[in-house]
């Protein structure tokens, strides 16, 4: 499965804590369904809805749903960069509604002080998934798994800003609970350039051991 990142404008809200603090939040439409986005995605209704409710349990109800600023390239959550936390996440129509509070972390700080100088902020889903194409348009198909419902990004309103959703040449499974990249364009390409010239045999084998490295190396 591949990397898919969706980004969407969001608003925020400042609320009085108990000790008479500002908490501060972002909230609004988190994910859509149903509807051709910016990066010419399309998600079925009935699969968001599938992916919401585990996140739900499995994160949003266990305190342990974080986001985090900036674009990961992974579908791991990388504690060093979190920056808020998700409080709410739930369905309206094809609309998927989305509430975080900011955390009081060295990330978190950072949006805070943005969002005290006015700025501009926008949310972007992370997901594992295949695509089909489907009358012009990439259509997310059943195996989709929400990473995380809401990152922080920047420039949201900016079509040439956004990054393209998939991954080129790098793929992500599960292995012992934990994501794992996997290599496999670049092999498969090495394995269709070999000819008889080139010995396919000890090119089989140099692809082989070089994914086992490469494997490894991601456990570490």
């Amino acid at each position: 499965m591949k990397l898919i990142t969706e980004v969407l404008d969001i608003g925020y809200v400042t609320e009085a804590n108990e000790n008479g603090e500002k908490d501060f939040y972002i909230e609004g439409i988190f994910m859509q369904a149903n509807k051709q986005n910016r990066n010419g995605r399309i998600y079925p209704t009935d699969i968001l809805e599938r992916e919401v409710n585990r996140y739900n349990k499995e994160y949003v109800m266990k305190n342990r749903a974080f986001g985090e600023l900036g674009h990961p390239s992974g579908p791991t959550i990388n504690l060093e960069r979190v920056s808020h936390m998700i409080k709410e996440l739930y369905q309206d129509g094809d609309n998927f509604m989305g509430k975080a509070k900011i955390m009081d972390s060295p990330y978190g700080n950072i949006i805070k002080n943005l969002i005290k100088e006015g700025a501009t902020i926008g949310v972007s889903s992370r997901g594992m998934g295949t695509l089909k194409q489907k009358n012009g348009v990439n259509e997310v198909q059943k195996d989709f798994y929400l990473a995380t419902a809401a990152d922080i990004v920047a420039d949201p309103s900016a079509p040439d800003a956004f990054v393209q959703g998939i991954m080129e040449g790098v793929e992500w499974i599960m292995e012992g609970g934990k994501w794992t990249q996997r290599f496999v364009e670049r092999s498969q390409y090495d394995i269709k350039k070999a000819n008889k010239a080139e010995k396919p045999k000890e090119k089989y084998s140099f692809v082989i051991i070089s994914l086992l490295k490469m494997l490894h190396n991601t456990r570490k």
